[in-house]
């Protein structure tokens, strides 16, 4: 029979072991940080999902997640950085996405979270995320249209059958930059509305007449009604994108749509009273994305537009 000191040394190392388990399973999904009320806290990471004002980060370090307040009294700051950065810094604030990586410092709250008083966040880095989306975004598309143009030449007579065959290596080339973009994609997935995160709960479109960023009547009722919508949704976002057509250079085009991103987002601030933290980066994406072909005015007119998206985390139990 052993004897009560070897069970109780057995219990011991029962219990350090599971203590352990414990530990590295903590250490493998990442645990929830939290802040005591009052007391000052400061975080370092990146941000994996918002609702409104709050902003999940999860922690350089520990891999452990937090929830970090933004308020009105919030001072967001930018690092010293090397490229330039075309945002107005009253816009900062609208950069806090997922995908970015900020730090925080500020007090705990009642709800044990970490309200900022400060956050701040490097431009070289959030323009190097922007920069791998809208390349992965044009692979995928890319990859797309090879793919298309290989399917219509397997479809045509067997004189096709060489292009078709062209366009299949132009497909299987292209799929393979996107694979290996995939560690771009995991960085900024979250970006945009339309990924599994997120849900449009409204949307707005709003056209512009050529070479033009002004806002019309007409637009500003369709904001306007996307505003009193919002009034009444619990954690809203909204995403704005802007576009223009084909009728000028590349720089011009992408000038064009970042000065009409910026013409919605500023109504909706200064006109619907919708706090600038509450708008995900508002971004020009020049004449990529086109609704409808290019090559007749009825198409460039509807290229010529802003896409406007309210949105809503559909996880919002979980912050």
């Amino acid at each position: 029979m052993k004897s009560w000191s070897d069970r109780f040394r057995r219990v011991g190392v029962q219990r350090i072991c599971a203590a352990l388990l414990t530990v590295i399973a903590l250490a493998s999904v990442g645990y929830a940080q939290t802040f005591t009320s009052g007391e000052k806290g400061k975080i370092k990471g990146t941000i994996v999902s918002r609702k409104g004002d709050l902003v999940k980060v999860q922690d350089k370090k520990t891999g452990s997640t937090a929830t970090v307040k933004i308020t009105d009294d919030t001072k967001i700051l930018r690092d010293k950085h090397k490229v330039a950065f075309h945002r107005h810094e009253d816009m900062d604030v609208t950069a806090m996405v997922p995908g970015l990586t900020i730090s925080a410092e500020g007090v705990g709250n009642a709800s044990n979270q970490l309200e900022a008083s400060k956050i701040t966040f490097s431009p070289d880095e959030f323009a190097i995320e922007v920069a791998q989306e809208q390349q992965i975004m044009a692979n995928k598309s890319a990859a797309a249209n090879a793919q298309s143009t290989a399917n219509q030449g397997v479809t045509a007579a067997g004189a096709a059958q060489s292009t078709a065959n062209q366009a299949g290596s132009m497909a299987q080339a292209a799929g393979t930059v996107a694979v290996m973009n995939a560690a771009d994609v995991q960085m900024v997935n979250q970006r945009v509305s339309d990924l599994d995160d997120y849900k449009t709960v409204a949307e707005a479109v709003i056209y512009y007449p050529t070479g033009q960023s002004a806002l019309d009547d007409p637009a500003k009722a369709d904001l306007d009604k996307l505003v009193a919508l919002a009034q009444s949704t619990d954690g809203y976002m909204i995403e704005i994108a802007g576009y223009a057509s084909k009728t000028g250079t590349k720089e011009a085009n992408q000038q064009l749509s970042e000065e009409r991103a910026s013409a919605v987002a500023n109504y909706l601030r200064n006109h619907g009273n919708i706090p600038m933290r509450r708008i995900l980066a508002p971004a020009g994406y020049g004449a990529t994305h086109p609704d409808a072909a290019n090559s007749d005015p009825q198409g460039r007119e509807l290229n010529r537009r802003v896409d406007v998206k309210l949105i809503v985390n559909k996880g919002l139990q979980n912050m």
